[in-house]
């Protein structure tokens, strides 16, 4: 009797692992990988399994120049998507149907625009365009890829980033290098997860970086090479993850190349200090204006007169007595008091009242 028991016990297990081993071959089979790769293919066969239990789909290194919609939409469990190497000149506008992937590369195509219904992809993570003919990405891109960590579209001949780009919170590297590019969306600083931006040779295109570049708090990499930028926005010096900083071929007048040349660490407390103290490294003294000489030449009396042995050019601004209506002053009894010989004589011509005067400071 207990043999017997003992016995039904261990056919017992054996059928729970047998069942087990069966579900994971169930599981294993309803998720299949399609390789196709580097197969010279012109066009797509006719698949001998159900495309929809397809998760990787390979079908790079061929020259498929079209992809039907009626395959794209089949394919709902769809998660790898690579058709890099091809010649497809466009995507299907069933490419919205693929609600769960993650990852799509279409590099190396000849593609020029993506079909509006690319936003559908919401699940998208990766989405790699380099070494195509884009002229442009949807313009409510990043509304919809909330997603997406990673955008490559270096060699292409993009003119602009769409302004959505901004609200890809998720975003981890913008690879743009290689475009058409004349500016950058303004508001960079919404990206507040990404680590790697390039932007380089756009060579005569792009001429400015918009200060929010400067606000990338989680920034660790920047390449703006080989462009046309003569002035690196100062909130860069704000960048306290930033390990890497890529400037060369562009012709930098600020930061100066003998502050380029020493280290990134030498470029950020330029940079900072040049955003904390305005004109501290202007090569030349800022030019006075004409109030300025109004004050160093005792035209106006200064606050501080009274101490006859100080400097007028270190007095904080200047009064002006009895202020009078545009009217007043240009009538004749005023006119000739303005004359440039009066203003910038080393003498003092009016008699100022302290009453009803106000003080302008720099």
């Amino acid at each position: 009797m207990m043999y017997e028991q003992a016995h039904q016990q261990q056919e017992a297990r054996l059928d729970v692992t047998n069942r087990g081993a069966e579900r994971w071959t169930e599981e294993a089979e309803r998720l299949e990988i399609m390789d196709l790769s580097g197969m010279s293919l012109d066009s797509l066969p006719n698949p001998s399994i159900n495309v929809g239990l397809i998760c990787k789909l390979d079908l790079s290194n061929n020259n498929i120049q079209m992809i039907p919609e009626s395959l794209t939409a089949r394919l709902l469990n769809v998660i790898v998507l690579d058709v890099h190497s091809n010649q497809l000149k466009a995507l299907p506008n069933s490419i919205g149907c693929l609600s769960k992937l993650k990852l799509l590369n279409v590099s190396g195509n000849l593609i020029e625009y993506f079909p509006k219904t690319i936003e559908n992809c919401r699940s998208l993570e990766e989405l790699n365009a380099n070494f195509n003919k884009l002229t442009r990405l949807p313009e409510t891109l990043g509304f919809e890829l909330v997603n997406l960590k990673k955008l490559s579209v270096n060699s292409n001949k993009l003119m602009f980033l769409p302004h959505s780009i901004t609200y890809l919170t998720s975003l981890r590297v913008l690879d743009a290098r290689l475009n058409c590019l004349r500016t950058l969306p303004e508001d960079l600083e919404n990206l507040v997860n990404l680590q790697i931006l390039n932007v380089s040779q756009n060579f005569q295109f792009l001429d400015h970086l918009p200060y929010s570049v400067g606000l990338l708090i989680s920034l660790v990499e920047l390449d703006v090479s080989y462009n046309k930028i003569s002035v690196l926005p100062d909130s860069i010096g704000c960048l306290k993850r930033l390990q890497k900083l890529c400037v060369e071929g562009n012709p930098l007048v600020s930061p100066p190349p003998e502050v380029i040349e020493q280290s990134l660490h030498a470029v950020k407390e330029y940079l900072s200090e040049k955003m904390n103290n305005p004109g501290s490294h202007s090569k030349h003294k800022k030019k006075t204006n004409w109030v300025g000489k109004l004050v160093r030449y005792g035209t106006f009396n200064g606050i501080g007169n009274s101490n006859k042995g100080g400097n007028s050019e270190d007095r904080a601004g200047f009064v002006m007595a009895d202020y009078r209506s545009i009217d007043g002053l240009a009538s004749p009894r005023f006119t000739g008091m303005f004359s440039p010989r009066r203003l910038f004589s080393p003498r003092t011509y009016f008699n100022t009242r302290r009453s009803g005067s106000f003080i302008i400071s720099d």
